[in-house]
């Protein structure tokens, strides 16, 4: 019983910013679990990438698609092709993002405008798009990539600190309006891993040992603490789970 509240077999699912960190990961334990792996990246390129050799050794099915999510034409081209090429997606990980740090004083509409467009317009349409289809059927499974900064303000990043606390907010609209209707939309909380996102304040011995210091577990997360959440919000373990922000933090919303 308890490997099949896991098991993906049959399923299919489309994961944003798979190429490297907690999107592989993620990709890659869906893909152990069973599922075929629509895989988005702005980085795939036509050679076959380490998150496609990862997922084709488990036996299942890798399709890549190379998408800048943060052009809104772009992203509706892909939306309509994947649908076309794949009528049934099951799950959806809305994990690709940006971080691009300026004190707020000086935060240009630049910056601001690009974290937003990736970090939430992109989510949200993917969501609505392939949420709407998941309603119809009586079955999806939604979750998208937060932050500590869904809880906290963060320092010189303002506009990633506005895109995922809403990203908190909007977890919950969708988990109101689709709990009841077989879709379970939730998200999973980063605290401080070890991925290029962080590699600035890794690099800064200050602000890597305050952080450190404040872990109860001791160490930097890696991407593949994120591979057991992720797998239980994505099967039948979660169903009766809307509405949550999964914290994955070493203990750091704790202390």
């Amino acid at each position: 019983m308890t490997n099949q509240l896991f098991d993906l077999s049959g399923k299919t699912a489309l994961v944003t910013g798979c190429n490297r960190g907690i999107g592989k990961a993620m990709a890659e334990a869906l893909a152990e679990a069973g599922a075929d792996i629509i895989g988005i990246s702005s980085s795939l390129t036509t050679a076959e990438s380490e998150i496609q050799k990862s997922v084709t050794r488990t036996g299942r099915k890798f399709y890549p698609y190379q998408v800048d999510l943060g052009d809104r034409a772009k992203l509706y081209a892909f939306i309509n092709q994947v649908k076309t090429d794949h009528p049934k997606i099951d799950i959806l990980v809305n994990n690709a993002g940006i971080i691009l740090r300026q004190p707020a004083a000086e935060h240009s509409d630049e910056y601001w405008d690009q974290v937003l467009n990736i970090n939430l317009d992109a989510p949200f349409i993917l969501s609505r798009e392939l949420g709407k289809e998941m309603v119809a059927r009586g079955y999806g499974k939604i979750i998208f990539t937060a932050s500590l900064l869904t809880f906290q303000g963060g320092i010189n990043v303002p506009g990633y600190t506005a895109a995922k606390s809403a990203i908190g907010g909007l977890v919950k609209a969708l988990a109101n309006e689709w709990a009841g209707k077989g879709v379970n939309v939730n998200a999973i909380a980063p605290g401080y891993i070890n991925t290029d996102n962080t590699e600035a304040l890794r690099n800064d011995p200050v602000r890597s040992k305050a952080i450190l210091d404040r872990i109860p577990a001791g160490r930097w997360g890696m991407p593949e603490d994120f591979k057991g959440p992720v797998l239980f919000l994505a099967s039948d373990a979660s169903n009766y789970v809307s509405g949550i922000t999964l914290t994955v933090d070493g203990g750091w919303m704790g202390r």
